[in-house]
């Protein structure tokens, strides 16, 4: 392990998204958690989704909360279109509006492709990647009522949907994982240029290998580390708070030409680092 691990330091300026109202979908754990507490600690209010663990989101709140901005933790399936819309509404009542939203919420459901069920790939599938189109699809009604308040933002909205360094490398035993993040790649990109005109941006975070529960097995043993490091030309693996930089500087008007675009935050994993002595 690289001596250089870790960075949880805190390099977020403390009022870069002062005044705007966050929903962070899977935010009670991992990547999700980590973004939904930077985005407060740059100053928003943040909407914690949930749909298992609600003691973890409710302790997500209260260190939010410590920076002096509002959150809530709500509870929904992202993947059932009802729970979707009563959460944004519920959302735009309680917090006046909706300005960021994080579409991260996703889950693994592995298998070698004969053994995979129907139920396996449907249920990836319907959360991963149907699950982010309705969150976006709500949110951009409000973003479209509302339109922009430039004292807030130059922009309407701003939707990160979350990806994987898997839309592009394909991965075997976990077709449907890959299936459903290449398909986030073209649904962003696809909304992004139907949404640009309205003001309001559409752009995707890709991790690549980030310490969170979902990866466990593949960075808990020293083992299992050396094995994936070779995978990582930077020699580190990463930390949630990596890809919850990248949201934030996504969300704020610093990125604000940003439209369309995928960040990828793999340490150079997607520069094919085995041929980097061969090929």
């Amino acid at each position: 392990m690289s001596s250089t691990e870790g960075t949880s330091r805190n390099v977020i300026p403390a009022q870069l998204l002062r005044g705007q109202k966050a929903l962070v979908t899977g935010a009670n754990s991992g990547i999700g958690r980590a973004t939904a507490i930077a985005l407060g600690r740059a100053g928003a209010d943040v909407v914690v989704n949930y749909v298992a663990g609600r003691e973890e989101a409710e302790k997500a709140v209260e260190e939010i909360t410590a920076f002096g901005v509002r959150a809530a933790a709500y509870e929904a399936d992202v993947s059932v279109e009802d729970q979707v819309v009563a959460m944004t509404n519920r959302m735009v009542q309680e917090f006046g509006t909706i300005d960021i939203l994080v579409a991260n919420a996703g889950l693994q459901r592995d298998a070698a492709l004969t053994d995979m069920t129907l139920a396996q790939w449907q249920k990836v599938l319907d959360v991963n990647l149907t699950g982010q189109f309705l969150c976006a699809r709500e949110a951009t009604k409000e973003f479209l009522r509302r339109g922009v308040v430039p004292e807030v933002s130059r922009a309407a909205g701003k939707i990160i949907c979350m990806s994987s360094v898997h839309q592009i490398i394909p991965w075997a035993g976990h077709v449907n994982y890959a299936s459903s993040k290449g398909g986030v790649q073209m649904m962003m990109a696809t909304m992004a240029q139907e949404l640009a005109p309205k003001r309001i941006r559409v752009n995707a975070v890709a991790p690549g290998a980030i310490k969170t529960p979902i990866n466990r097995s593949a960075w808990e043993t020293a083992q299992a580390q050396e094995d994936l490091l070779q995978l990582i030309p930077y020699k580190r693996i990463g930390d949630p708070e990596d890809v919850a930089h990248a949201v934030v500087g996504l969300a704020s008007d610093l990125m604000d030409y940003v439209v369309g675009t995928t960040l990828y935050v793999d340490g150079g994993m997607t520069l094919f680092p085995g041929f980097a002595t061969g090929g």
